[in-house]
């Protein structure tokens, strides 16, 4: 499927699906847990979120490991994968959707603003990817990085 997916659409196909999904955000700041949690019936689906914006919480509640942030960074694919891992180990979950990145402002020219990186799992594998938004300022990268996670999620659906 291609497309934006609202979060209505992601709720009612993980429900026709019988998939419980879960989430892992960092730069999103829970965005997209509300998003999903907005729709009446979510918890049919929705098992539990995790907010970890910093590394130590990484680590604690989705067992990222920290030779991981060392090497790669809290904004990597490895870091992505590892999230939505941890996502999907500690929740009552068929599919878990991780979101990483630099909003803005600021960044560096190895790791720019408006880079995210997305981590799916499932019981069958992990995919993570990398987009580059572009410095088009802190809430339209975050809306940006929503948007990209539920149709990352409908598509696995």
């Amino acid at each position: 499927m291609d497309g934006a997916m609202t979060a209505e659409e992601v709720i009612d196909r993980a429900r026709a699906e019988g998939i419980r999904i879960t989430a892992a955000e960092s730069c999103t700041g829970g965005g997209l847990m509300a998003a999903l949690t907005a729709v009446p019936g979510a918890s049919d689906v929705f098992d539990r979120g995790f907010v970890t914006y910093s590394n130590e919480a990484k680590m604690e509640m989705l067992g990222v490991r920290r030779e991981t942030l060392e090497a790669h960074g809290a904004v990597s694919e490895e870091t992505a994968a590892e999230m939505a891992e941890g996502a999907l180990k500690h929740a009552n979950a068929q599919s878990a959707i991780s979101i990483t990145g630099i909003a803005g402002p600021g960044g560096s020219d190895f790791k720019p603003e408006g880079m995210v990186c997305f981590g799916l799992a499932t019981q069958t594998g992990t995919h993570a990817e990398t987009i580059q938004f572009g410095a088009i300022g802190r809430e339209n990268v975050r809306n940006a990085s929503i948007a990209e996670a539920l149709r990352l999620l409908g598509e696995t659906l």
